[in-house]
């Protein structure tokens, strides 16, 4: 990569003075907005403003048939340029996002690319095409199931991913190998136009782009079985509730309950838990468990576990066929492609969290690239949904399995964007909501995550975190805690990430002061990119409607301008 900021990251600088950690004011409407004209101040505003409009955008997607007929397609393209295309969406193409890209970074912010296209497609035919992908899998006899086996099923009503998706989350359906391929290579042309850009910027990737998601899905049931078992057996030794990384099983105990089972004879239990998997403490934690089934590991072929629901053994991984496999190593070979790529470029790869039912794979897979590619500091980022109940111990493990592993541990947090979707297929399906209780809670688990990150930044100069968050408080939280812990923006090692469009007083300032701050910035043709905003417009309302202080901060700025004849203004 060319020589930039992220060349020196990870090379604390311990023989220079530093300057102390810089204030950030988030309420000077005149620095925040320095980098928006006065007919984008205005903009922002209007669309704001309709945004949090319910009656608006109820009828939203009638509204603009109705302009498209009566404006033609060319007037249309140039409505929505000059309104809510334009304030969400960077451009048509890697060519014409490059001006933005520029200006923001002249301004301190970064960009984190994301091809913002998505099928049109009514709710019934993604429910249909979504359906059809799992056709093929082995069904089952849904009241034989356990509750957690009920989670990695596909419904018809849920057919359709798109339906109550926040936070400008993409939705990919089933698509051919070919096409797989093909969104490879749009992803490769994104890495080359951030690589030009910039020397410090990434790519949004959803890996449900990149590979089948019936294939997530049942890869996903094998985990979370194989877990569960885990808690089992610590359950049997009196462990049952501990926290994740704090349990763990004595391997003498845990021989006799595997040979009890009838799983395996003693002489390949001894096998399998040899001082080579476990060192010599005597104990297995659940890393070391879940070594056991790592991808490429033969031995997960031949191992057993009970069913909960009928006593009986069964071969966990009894219906992951050689194509399953052929599927799982189609993706791991399409991410390697676009890391090498990423490498080349000098710009990072983020896998984007998703659905519960799919992320257990999700983070499995990252997991295997981020062993080979974050060995001098983190290309790939994995992501943390904190409304989820377990995102403190999925934290916790990964950060310790980095330790163990030698490689560069690197996580962006959010709270979540699928929320109102998860709870209603846990009670659809008759199992446990995986979501936090309250907002409380999921702020409390944020911040819980966020707390546990940041000390091991301050031990690992090597270790990065990308706080993606529009929560103010949250921001001066991760500020305060810097502070206490020495984490200097110089450092490089936190980064700021927010939505292109929104959160303006956020973002900037942060930039301006020095913070390492980013917009997540979609780009794409205007009538392919209309779904997504059409999404996101309706399903960001409840956020849209929390926008009134950056209205009346970009109030306060236009009439500044106004007062002090400074309406042309344009920024340096």
């Amino acid at each position: 990569p060319a020589a930039g900021p992220r060349a020196v990251r990870g090379c604390r600088p311990v023989e220079a003075v530093r300057p102390p950690v810089p204030v950030v004011d988030f309420s000077n409407a005149q620095e925040a907005y320095r980098s928006l004209r006065t007919w984008e101040l205005a903009r922002n505003l209007l669309v704001l403003r309709l945004c949090a409009s319910p009656t608006l955008l109820e009828r939203h997607q009638q509204l603009l048939q109705i302009a498209r007929k009566l404006l033609g397609q060319k007037l249309f393209d140039k409505l929505m340029k000059m309104t809510f295309y334009g304030q969400f969406v960077a451009g048509e193409d890697q060519e014409s996002i490059q001006p933005l890209i520029r200006h923001n970074k002249a301004f301190g912010v970064g960009s984190i690319l994301d091809y913002g296209v998505e099928e049109d497609l009514s709710s019934e035919e993604a429910e249909c095409k979504e359906m059809a992908s799992y056709a093929s899998s082995t069904e089952r006899n849904g009241s034989s199931m356990s509750k957690s086996e009920k989670q990695y099923q596909a419904h018809l009503t849920f057919g359709d991913q798109r339906d109550s998706v926040i936070s400008g989350a993409h939705t990919y359906f089933c698509a051919s190998e070919t096409k797989y391929d093909s969104r490879m290579k749009t992803l490769l042309h994104c890495i080359e136009a951030s690589g030009k850009a910039s020397d410090d910027g990434f790519i949004a990737i959803k890996l449900t782009s990149l590979g089948r998601p019936q294939f997530l899905l049942h890869f996903s049931d094998v985990l979370t079985k194989w877990r569960h078992f885990f808690h089992q057996m610590a359950a049997e030794q009196g462990q049952a509730g501990h926290a994740a990384m704090d349990t763990k099983l004595e391997v003498v105990a845990l021989q006799e309950s595997i040979a009890k089972m009838g799983i395996a004879s003693r002489a390949e239990i001894e096998n399998w838990f040899t001082p080579e998997t476990l060192g010599a403490s005597g104990t297995m934690d659940l890393l070391e468990w879940n070594s056991l089934i790592r991808c490429r590991t033969q031995l997960s072929k031949h191992l057993l576990i009970p069913n909960v629901q009928t006593g009986q053994l069964e071969p966990l991984m009894s219906q992951f066929t050689e194509k399953e496999e052929l599927q799982m190593m189609r993706i791991l070979q399409r991410m390697d492609v676009l890391a090498t790529k990423a490498m080349e470029a000098g710009v990072r790869l983020m896998v984007d969290a998703e659905q519960t039912y799919f992320q257990p794979a999700i983070s499995h897979l990252t997991l295997e690239i981020q062993r080979k590619f974050n060995v001098e500091k983190p290309l790939i980022f994995n992501t943390y949904q904190c409304y989820l109940k377990d995102a403190y111990d999925n934290v916790t493990l990964d950060v310790e399995l980095a330790r163990r592993e030698g490689w560069c541990f690197g996580a962006k947090l959010v709270r979540g964007a699928y929320m109102v979707q998860e709870r209603a297929r846990a009670v659809e399906l008759g199992y446990e909501d995986p979501i936090n209780s309250t907002y409380e809670a999921t702020n409390a688990m944020y911040h819980k995550c966020l707390n546990y990150v940041l000390e091991e930044l301050k031990h690992n100069s090597k270790a990065e975190v990308m706080v993606a968050s529009h929560n103010e408080d949250t921001i001066r939280f991760t500020l305060s805690r810097m502070e206490e812990l020495g984490l200097h923006p110089a450092d490089y090692q936190v980064c700021f990430g927010q939505l292109l469009g929104m959160c303006e007083q956020n973002s900037f300032p942060l930039g301006q002061a020095g913070f390492s701050v980013y917009k997540y910035v979609p780009y794409g043709p205007v009538m392919e990119v209309l779904p997504y905003l059409s999404r996101r417009a309706l399903e960001n309302s409840s956020i849209m409607k929390g926008t009134q202080r950056e209205r009346q901060l970009l109030w306060q700025e236009l009439w500044r301008r106004l007062c002090t004849g400074s309406l042309l203004y344009r920024p340096a």
